[in-house]
């Protein structure tokens, strides 16, 4: 039986820096090198290398996801536009998102708040972080269905219904327990399936 979600874990938050959307795209272009970074909220969020496990949850949950919706309309690590007024301080990067239209939609530009049907965290060191401040963003985006994969509680943390800037329902999925994406609610996800051993 699912749980509500009623208290956040602690854990560290990662490093930040204060930037613009174009300040970011210009040190992009010129020095940030092989560093991945997202912008989230005016700060440049480091996306820290992955560990095994974080990498394992990530191929196995986005070959459920090809499966179920197909392959171009799931992006891996791709960069979103949020809500208007977050735009010039936010293009987070989620680890998967599903789209309701496929890739020839996003040829140049990133895909809006709309045509998420689906996003994606995984954690492993960033809980904290994807369940405030990720989540807050995604909110006000009106991004209708989030998931937060738990990697070390072998979970999948649900948010759905946004309404001003806050998710009403927040529903953790243990191990053994089946989960479904709004956007294909006849097929069925046993979390299990997405951490190996």
């Amino acid at each position: 039986m699912p749980t509500a979600l009623n208290e956040l874990p602690l854990t560290f938050e990662p490093p930040r820096k204060r930037w613009t959307r174009a300040e970011y795209a210009s040190l992009a272009e010129t020095t940030v090198g092989q560093e991945r970074l997202e912008l989230v909220d005016g700060e440049l969020i480091s996306k820290m290398g992955k560990k095994r496990p974080h990498v394992n949850a990530l191929i196995r949950l986005q070959w459920w996801l090809l499966r179920v919706f197909g392959p171009d309309f799931v992006h891996p690590e791709a960069p979103i536009d949020v809500a208007p007024q977050d735009n010039l301080s936010s293009e987070p990067e989620p680890d998967l998102i599903v789209t309701s239209r496929d890739l020839s939609h996003f040829l140049v530009l990133n895909p809006q708040p709309a045509d998420v049907v689906l996003l994606v965290e995984i954690a492993n060191t960033t809980l904290g972080f994807d369940l405030t401040t990720k989540a807050r963003l995604y909110a006000r985006a009106g991004i209708a269905d989030y998931w937060v994969v738990d990697v070390p509680w072998r979970r999948i943390i649900v948010h759905r219904d946004p309404v001003d800037g806050e998710y009403r329902m927040v529903v953790s999925y243990a191990e053994g327990e089946l989960v479904s994406p709004l956007a294909a609610a006849g097929t069925e996800l046993r979390v299990r399936e997405i951490f190996p051993g």
